[in-house]
């Protein structure tokens, strides 16, 4: 097998603590917006290890969802790769009607958002929404979600609003994801009932015994939650880059090889250039694929420049 030679060392992960501090973003470089979001977080520095070798310049703000959007509003962010629809649908909509963002393609198949259950209350018949206020009592009425605020935790609450599925009587219980996941694990353990938000790409459904429960009124959206992962850029980056905007038409990864990224890097904290790079490593066709038809700054052929750097 191929390995690729150690990228990390010549690239420049910057990061700002606060957005606002930052100057007007340099029209030659690629500013990645990252929430704390591992994910989105090593899908960035897995793209930032492919193009810095190709001569592109990037660099990383770490900053919130909503000033991620801000930011390319107003010139301060080229790209962001966690675009999550249909949850961040209010912040997408405007923002793509007034022409100021385009979405280049949907980055993760088989993403998905709706309510999880242990694997051993799925099969014990608990298996839609419509399950759950029959069986109330096992669960207190408590959904748990992760964070005020959150397009999830909205959703629920419009539900239990509208007491859509017998809700009405229940409530939400909004931590943090950390907190959620840690309440999941804890009943899992005991064998106990629990029902919190899932999702994936999640490194949850690498290590909990979980099922994700039908809901036919997709109060998650259509086809019981399932989700796109935008990869978005700035309209005026795109028209002025289209061999990146290529690159990013063809920088796609499967649900199950997310999760892998969230456990490592969020999970296991591996160090995230480490990540980044071993997901290089692991993945050469797939690499000379997303660079089919790129080329660097120069005008060469993207692949060979990437492909030097392999060994046996």
């Amino acid at each position: 097998m191929t390995h690729l030679k150690p990228l990390a060392s010549g690239i420049a992960l910057a990061t700002t603590a606060l957005f606002a501090s930052t100057a007007q973003a340099d029209d030659q470089t690629l500013d990645f917006g990252v929430p704390a979001w591992p994910g989105i977080t090593v899908k960035s520095a897995i793209a930032e290890q492919l193009l810095n070798p190709l001569g592109y310049e990037t660099s990383t703000q770490e900053i919130g969802l909503q000033v991620i959007y801000q930011g390319i509003e107003s010139g301060d962010i080229d790209a962001f790769l966690g675009a999550w629809l249909p949850a961040q649908r209010e912040m997408f909509d405007p923002r793509k009607e007034s022409g100021v963002l385009i979405d280049v393609a949907n980055n993760v198949d088989g993403a998905q958002m709706t309510l999880a259950v242990p694997e051993y209350l799925y099969e014990s018949g608990i298996q839609s929404f419509a399950d759950l206020d029959e069986n109330r009592d096992q669960f207190d009425g408590e959904i748990y979600g992760f964070g005020a605020g959150s397009a999830a935790s909205e959703i629920l609450h419009n539900a239990i609003d509208n007491d859509t599925w017998g809700l009405g009587d229940w409530q939400v219980v909004d931590t943090s994801e950390v907190g959620m996941l840690s309440a999941a694990r804890d009943a899992i353990s005991r064998q106990e009932p629990i029902v919190w938000v899932g999702w994936t790409p999640h490194w949850m459904n690498l290590e909990l015994p979980m099922r994700y429960l039908e809901d036919p009124q997709d109060l998650f959206g259509e086809n019981n939650g399932e989700s796109d992962v935008l990869t978005l850029l700035r309209s005026d980056y795109a028209e002025a880059n289209p061999n990146v905007v290529t690159f990013f038409e063809q920088f796609t990864f499967t649900a199950e090889e997310q999760s892998w990224m969230i456990q490592a890097y969020g999970q296991e904290e591996q160090a995230l250039a480490d990540v980044a790079e071993q997901w290089i490593n692991d993945h050469p066709e797939r690499i000379e694929a997303m660079l089919a038809d790129i080329t660097t700054t120069e005008g060469d052929p993207a692949w060979p420049v990437i492909e030097a750097q392999f060994n046996n």
